[in-house]
């Protein structure tokens, strides 16, 4: 989703550099315009859905009648990818029986691009203290009372959260500790031709940064995560920002699918993504119609999925001919965003309005279910602020840099963090209080189960029940697991 980021670099004296990119360029429908998806050879990449979620018999041989190659399929809810250079191929193909839809898969820019300064080093001064090194700032960790839950003993040990992204670092020092790391290589995997889920463009990872907010190691460096002991499960589906909706089908069903069943066996799905599109554009509706299918197959499997609210600004009760994916597919958890404004002025005894709707997250009952933290940058000036590092030491940045999210965010390198804001950043903080949920009520609740007590235990704001901004209220971690 749209978001601002800056890069945190540590130095050896304990003074940060920091990069603002050039992405806060304010409420959007869509960043890039979608374009179509093309197989290595160039020919052109299709999405056909049955007419039931059965495929037709005999799929791969009508499919090379029609001049095309069947090149996966996602058996379970019905549809088929397939390539072509042949420019009639799409009508030939939408001639089989059982076939309702065949339509050129869209690559789209779910994640903005973005400019960041590559992150220093956080380890040379961070081997002392019982706490984590930016704990000071972490105040959105504190205002989900992720803390307060972590002492009674919940850290979501046994939870499996699936981070649908672009490639997340697996080697960072935050999904490292004593005991090994709590990234499940083994099934994690990626839908992105060509690359490994851990690989992406050098710099900042979208991926590592969610990741870090769910379930940075309790470790005494860098920050912690809500679910500090959850297991994550990496499933790259996008590049740069952009993939296809095969990549991000794919992804979701490869998650949700049991271990036992070759799958990632995620309980959990965060995906920290999204695409605005008008409801007419016919092409778009199949496709959205096929992402559907597997967001209804995944909550039917078992595994809930959350995903951000989106940063155009919209009120999506009075828009009635846009739609917002994955946020508005079934089943699925929507988070919008709070930041606070001035939050490290005169630390400590600065701004403590966590749970302000964010300038820039989209809105309305109609797509929100939870708020959570995600982050502001409107704070005015650029005033200096200092906040105490663990354990000695101090941050010092521009203060509006302070009422961003912070967390982990480097590819390659394994010892970077960022500040960054956006429904993206919200999300996580949501997923990461599931699985505190799994933890604590048992890791086979069903998604309707772990829906039904992120409600009951969210802090009801706004106007009493549903609210525009807040759905059925934002995120409490303490009360999740009492």
């Amino acid at each position: 989703m749209h978001t601002r980021f800056v890069s945190l670099a540590v130095a050896a004296a304990g003074a940060l550099l920091v990069g603002c990119s050039a992405d806060n360029t304010g409420p959007s429908q869509q960043t890039l315009a979608p374009r179509m998806a093309l197989s290595a050879s160039g020919a052109t990449n299709y999405v056909l859905v049955a007419s039931s979620t059965t495929l037709p018999a005999n799929l791969g041989a009508q499919i090379s009648t029609a001049g095309g190659t069947l090149t996966a399929s996602s058996d379970q809810i019905g549809v088929a990818y397939a390539s072509s250079s042949d420019p009639g191929f799409q009508t030939k193909a939408a001639a089989i029986t059982g076939l309702a839809t065949v339509d050129p898969d869209m690559v789209v820019q779910w994640v903005p691009s973005e400019q960041v300064i590559d992150a220093g080093d956080v380890s040379q001064d961070a081997t002392g203290g019982s706490d984590e090194t930016f704990f000071n700032a972490q105040w959105a960790n504190k205002a989900v009372h992720a803390p307060e839950a972590l002492a009674l003993g919940y850290d979501g040990t046994g939870a499996r959260v699936a981070v649908l992204d672009g490639g997340l670092n697996n080697t960072h020092i935050e999904f490292l500790d004593a005991n090994g790391t709590n990234v499940d290589v083994a099934h994690s995997t990626s839908f992105v031709p060509g690359f490994n889920f851990n690989q992406d463009v050098a710099g900042f990872s979208h991926a590592t940064h969610v990741a870090g907010i769910i379930a940075a190691r309790d470790n005494s460096v860098g920050t912690i995560g809500v679910a500090p002991g959850a297991t994550i499960i990496g499933v790259k589906v996008l590049h740069r920002g952009s993939g296809s909706f095969q990549a991000v089908i794919q992804g979701i069903m490869y998650a949700s699918t049991p271990l036992t069943q070759g799958g990632g066996g995620a309980k959990v799905i965060n995906m920290s993504l999204g695409a605005t599109f008008v409801k007419q554009a016919s092409a778009a509706a199949h496709l959205i119609a096929a992402l559907n299918r597997a967001t209804t197959y995944a909550n039917a499997n078992g595994t809930t999925i959350i995903a951000s609210a989106g940063n155009n600004g919209l009120d999506m009760d009075h828009t009635a001919n846009i739609v917002a994916v994955p946020a508005m597919s079934p089943n699925v958890i929507a988070v919008s965003a709070t930041g606070p404004v001035g939050f490290a002025v005169n630390y400590p005894n600065g701004a403590t309005n966590f749970t302000r709707p964010a300038s820039y997250t989209n809105f309305g009952q109609s797509i929100v279910d939870l708020g959570a933290p995600g982050g502001d940058f409107v704070l005015p000036g650029n005033d200096v602020c200092l906040v105490p590092r663990i354990p000695t030491g101090n941050l010092i940045n521009f203060c509006w840099v302070f009422d961003l999210v912070l967390s982990p965010g480097s590819i390659p390198g394994n010892t970077g963090y960022f500040f960054a804001a956006g429904t993206s950043m919200a999300a996580p903080h949501a997923a990461g209080v599931a699985a505190l949920i799994l933890q604590k009520h048992g890791l086979n609740l069903s998604p309707d189960q772990v829906r039904a007590y992120l409600q009951a235990s969210a802090d009801d704001l706004g106007k009493p029940g549903n609210d525009d901004f807040y759905g059925k209220g934002f995120v409490n971690a303490l009360r999740a697991v009492q």
